[in-house]
């Protein structure tokens, strides 16, 4: 029965997808099918999969996280400015962490507080983050803190920070035999937010929150608290990320990831969870990002430009969206007719 419900499901037609995606992109271009190559290739992208995970779970609670791009850069930096200021590595790595957390902290607190459509406030998060990522070697000059190198802290502003550790570099460009390392944590973090949300109180909590917020203060979920706890797990997701992308090239930025955005979003909606919250699946959007990321590097490698990909990947949002809809209209219809039909059975049978 699970089987077959697994066959109906959106996340097998999410696996179809990408099978036909990859086929037909391997009879264009044969080595493009090579699997070592397929493989090691998720590295420049599964950072927005690690993103949409977390934003996945905030979803589920009908709310809206959009500050995570500006996170990512914020761990950048942060990581990368701790680094030369004479901390390990492994201490800068878990100072970016806790400020990514922290970020998440603060969205959540916001939004539990205050009756702000989230999108509204994240937005507004967004521009925060990404301004402190770039003026933070500017600040802690002013602040007297000392620098190695010359020029100060602002000398790393706009050229980033490299010469990071090789132990920690490995973790972007290394792998264990055909499986590189950023995939590998994404699949480690794909699996504990779907025991998260499918496994656990916490999980319930998010999908009650999502169909009424207010039901679910009635029925004792703690809703603030739960809203704080998603919003910083995303934000952790958001600062994993920001690193995973400072260890693939090897360089703290405060940009990292300023264009992610659109893919994040697509693929959150794409993986099947609904706008509306109550809805969510992990899973699909691990698919999803694995079907937007090939897909764009197979138009990249057809000789389609930086520049068209976007429009691509916004007019499959906006597919899938009007898909979802219009399958929502289909079952409710359908859900109508059954019971009308059903209705009609019982009135004939008491006639009768």
């Amino acid at each position: 029965m699970k089987f077959a419900s697994w066959l109906r499901s959106w996340e097998f037609m999410l696996a179809i997808v990408l099978a036909v995606e990859l086929i037909v992109l391997g009879i264009i271009n044969p080595a493009f099918l090579n699997i070592e190559n397929l493989l090691f290739s998720t590295s420049d992208f599964v950072h927005v999969i690690i993103a949409a995970i977390g934003l996945t779970l905030i979803i589920m609670t009908g709310g809206m996280d959009i500050s995570g791009v500006s996170v990512m850069g914020m761990a950048s930096i942060v990581c990368g400015l701790s680094y030369v200021a004479g901390a390990p590595i492994e201490l800068a790595v878990a100072i970016a962490l806790v400020v990514g957390f922290a970020a998440g902290s603060f969205n959540g607190t916001v939004v539990a507080n205050t009756d702000v459509n989230p999108l509204v406030i994240t937005l507004a998060m967004m521009f925060l983050y990404a301004g402190i990522a770039t003026g933070l070697p500017t600040l802690l000059d002013m602040m007297g803190f000392a620098s190695m190198g010359p020029g100060g802290f602002e000398a790393y502003q706009y050229e980033g920070i490299s010469g990071l550790p090789k132990h920690f570099t490995w973790i972007g460009t290394g792998g264990i035999g055909w499986i590189p390392n950023p995939l590998i944590i994404t699949i480690v973090l794909a699996a504990a937010a779907s025991w998260l949300m499918l496994g656990t109180r916490f999980g319930r909590y998010l999908k009650l929150i999502g169909v009424s917020a207010d039901v679910a203060r009635y029925t004792g979920v703690p809703v603030k608290r739960t809203l704080i706890a998603v919003y910083a797990i995303n934000g952790f997701g958001a600062a994993v990320a920001g690193l995973v992308l400072t260890a693939y090239f090897t360089s703290a930025r405060s940009d990292l990831g300023a264009d992610a955005l659109l893919n994040i979003i697509t693929a959150v909606v794409l993986g099947g969870s609904s706008i509306y919250g109550g809805q969510g699946s992990v899973l699909g959007t691990f698919l999803a990002g694995l079907a937007l990321g090939y897909l764009r590097q197979g138009l990249l490698a057809l000789g389609i430009t930086s520049d068209v990909v976007p429009v691509i990947v916004g007019s499959v949002l906006i597919g899938t969206v009007a898909l979802k809809i219009g399958m929502s209209v289909l079952n409710t219809k359908r859900a109508n007719r059954a019971a009308y039909a059903a209705e009609r059975m019982a009135v004939s049978g008491n006639g009768g």
